[in-house]
């Protein structure tokens, strides 16, 4: 049972043994790739996204563009044209449906010429199709595949105004006669009206899988540890110079010269280049085929359009760019990655390509895999191929070249290609759009683009898929690289990842010394970042101690105020005390205020008597040797809101005989012997009726002068 589910794990047999659908991925849901494979045709043909192209789908012609030149053709919506062409494709205006089923039959596989890119300045587009059929004898022809081509000429729908138009043969011209043999070929510019093939050069799949297969032999052989992390002394025998024991450098330079890989890069960017040029220089039009036009076709027209759009070369572009031209389009991932695929005669049972394992994994390819030979030891074609890696390749070195135009970072692309080799997601499971719908794909696994773009939130800007060298103005427009620029070296991110720092250094010293200042730049800008963080945290504390500080003066200001009050009160109080006095001053008693009470003195007598300050009256004692009662003089504060600032001039009683003109004559006036009232204080007089006084007090002679408003009562 264990061997069983090891082998079932390592070796799937049928799709449904992937690791896509055994992975409940439900956080990493997202919508029908044909939704998205539809906002990027509206955004090629600059229509609006208000125009609804999904559900109800297109009446009529369908959608066209500003210029009524192209629109949106939905002759393959059930796949009945092409099984491995997109449900939705975009296609002249002046070609009607049935001449584009009848172009289809030309063309290998059903893939007759489509529009997959638009120049949004100078109107020149980039076509993508398969080989012609035009058999050994370069003799068969199409009127309606001649009228398709003719049409991507155009620069309007009516105008018989015309562009050049390149036919671009990504194959080697030997390879293309040699099709002929099996019934296909190419085009002859003969038959096509102002036309003229070129011929690219680019090997098929088989000798990029042969290639790669000697790569990491030169990697195994050569370095300190091989391509898939484990050490490479025992695979050869201690001749690894990256190890310490150095053999041969010019036989290692060699042999990673021998493998070929890095000439295969240089030829699909060489090609890239120079489609771009044509269309971005010369204002032409270019249509790029091969055998099938889905491998190295791929390859180039992805590669361009990279270089001529920039919204390409962001996170959102870059899927944008995989969907349409890598999924949408069919390239047989299921087969170049040796995965089983979806079968339609029998959904239950599933077509496993024979290769054992995909030669685009990090792992170490199996024993033959590098074979010359395209057939497995069963007899049945091996179609495995490293297409997609070594497009991944492409872009990686056009980020060195241009490190400013990408927002994505190497280290998103070696992410993209562990997620594809992985099988973890289902966006690059099957070979086709249709068999991926099919067999319900977006439903039941998980979306990749989800899960980068959710582990990048996490982060934000620090984190390592993002380009810290990207500037959006910098570089805007399109990417035209000289062919001296185009050489490539090793990319050290992919292929050296498991080897030594030394080692890194040998194989590509420019790449690393790239490498190098961005890790230095990244911890600058995470240095930089920790700085800004602690600066808001200051201010935000900053605007704490202010508004605690404003709190405070408003606080003050307050005390200030009670401050305020609390003087004119005191202020107040001196006014009352001195008025105070001077009643009892004028009643024959002599006031001194002092903190332990008040002393009240008679002209006639020298002792002094005090009074506590919590009395309410003010009562003095007896005076020496005197038989007196006491007095008590009651004192009375009238509220502050009945003084007036002209007390003085205001009638205190309604007998009052002052004249208001004169003010108050008090004491001398007749409210003094009957009470009265002085600046809000009220004395008790009554009680001056009740003094007991000596008789000696009114002798005359005696030097003690009777008070004259005193009515003694002698007792």
């Amino acid at each position: 049972m264990v061997w069983e589910n090891l082998m079932r794990v390592t070796r799937p047999a049928r799709i449904w043994d992937l690791y896509a659908f055994s992975n409940s991925l439900t956080a990493f849901k997202n919508t029908d790739p044909k939704v998205r494979l539809h906002a990027e045709y509206l955004r090629l043909l600059h229509l609006p996204s208000s125009k609804r192209i999904y559900g109800s789908f297109i009446s009529g012609v369908g959608l066209t563009d500003s210029t009524h030149s192209w629109r949106l053709c939905e002759a393959n919506s059930n796949f009945n044209l092409s099984p491995t062409y997109p449900h939705l494709l975009i296609v002249p205006s002046s070609i009607s449906d049935e001449e584009v089923q009848q172009a289809a039959l030309f063309r290998a596989r059903g893939r007759l010429p489509v529009v997959t890119w638009r120049h949004s300045e100078n109107g020149a587009v980039l076509a993508r199709s398969s080989q012609p059929l035009v058999g050994i004898m370069l003799n068969n022809r199409s009127n309606a595949d001649e009228r398709l081509v003719e049409a991507l000429c155009f620069r309007t729908k009516n105008s018989e105004e015309r562009r050049k138009l390149y036919i671009a043969d990504a194959r080697p011209r030997k390879n293309a006669l040699a099709n002929g043999a099996l019934g296909g070929g190419s085009e002859s510019s003969s038959n096509y009206f102002q036309c003229e093939v070129v011929f690219l050069g680019i090997e098929n799949i088989h000798s990029m899988r042969e290639s790669l297969a000697r790569l990491r032999d030169y990697l195994d052989t050569h370095g300190a540890a091989s391509s898939d992390g484990s050490s490479s002394l025992l695979r050869s025998g201690g001749l690894a110079w990256g190890g310490g024991n150095l053999s041969n450098m010019a036989a290692a330079v060699s042999a990673l010269g021998d493998s070929g890989w890095l000439s295969h890069v240089h030829n699909v960017l060489a090609a890239a280049a120079w489609v771009a040029a044509r269309i971005d220089l010369e204002g032409a039009s270019v249509l790029v085929h091969c055998s099938d036009g889905w491998d190295r076709t791929s390859q180039i027209v992805a590669l361009a359009e990279l270089m001529l759009d920039p919204y390409y070369r962001t996170f959102r572009g870059f899927q944008a760019l995989i969907e349409k031209d890598w999924l949408a389009f069919g390239h047989p991932f299921a087969d170049r990655l040796g995965m089983p695929t979806y079968s339609s005669n029998n959904p239950l049972e599933t077509v496993r390509q024979s290769s054992a394992q995909s030669v685009s994994s990090p792992g170490r390819l199996t024993q033959g895999s590098g074979s010359t030979s395209s057939h497995t030891a069963a007899g049945s074609p091996n179609n495995s191929s490293p297409i997609f890696l070594q497009w991944i390749d492409c872009v990686a070195q056009l980020l060195r070249l241009y490190p400013r135009a990408f927002e994505f970072s190497s280290a998103f692309l070696v992410e993209i290609l562990d997620c594809v080799l992985s099988s973890r997601f289902g966006n690059f499971l099957c070979n086709s759009e249709k068999e991926r719908s099919q067999a319900g794909i977006s439903e039941y696994c998980g979306c990749m683009w989800v899960y980068l773009e959710k582990q990048r939130h996490v982060k934000g800007k620090e984190h390592e898929h993002f380009n810290i060298f990207y500037d959006r103005d910098h570089q805007d427009g399109a990417l035209l690289p000289p062919a001296a620029a185009l050489a490539p070296v090793l990319w050290p991110s992919y292929f050296l990842r498991w080897a030594c720092p030394s080692e890194i250094k040998g194989n590509g010293s420019s790449w690393v010394q790239g490498d190098e200042l961005e890790n230095q730049c990244r911890n600058l800008v995470q240095s930089h970042t920790g700085f800004k963080k602690a600066k808001e945290r200051a201010e935000v504390k900053v605007k704490e101690l202010s508004s605690k500080l404003k709190l405070m003066s408003q606080e003050l200001q307050g005390e200030k105020k009670t401050s305020s009050i609390a003087l004119a009160n005191l202020a107040r109080v001196q006014k009352e005390n001195t008025a105070i006095k001077r009643a009892l001053q004028a009643i024959g008693w002599k006031v001194r205020f002092s903190e332990s009470g008040i002393t009240l003195r008679t002209s006639s007598s020298e002792s002094e008597e005090s009074s506590s300050p919590e009395a309410t009256g003010i009562s003095p004692a007896r005076s020496v040797g005197a038989n007196l009662e006491d007095l008590a003089v009651s004192v009375s504060v009238v509220p502050e809101t009945d003084l007036s600032a002209d007390l003085i001039r205001r009638p205190c009683r309604e007998d009052c005989d002052s004249d208001s003109d004169q003010g108050c004559r008090w004491p001398a006036s007749t409210c003094a012997r009957i009470g009265g009232a002085f600046t809000g204080i009220r004395a008790n007089f009554g009680a001056l009726e009740k003094l007991c006084i000596d008789d000696s007090y009114f002798k005359v002679g005696d030097d003690v002068k009777r008070h004259p408003y005193a009515t003694p009562e002698i007792t």
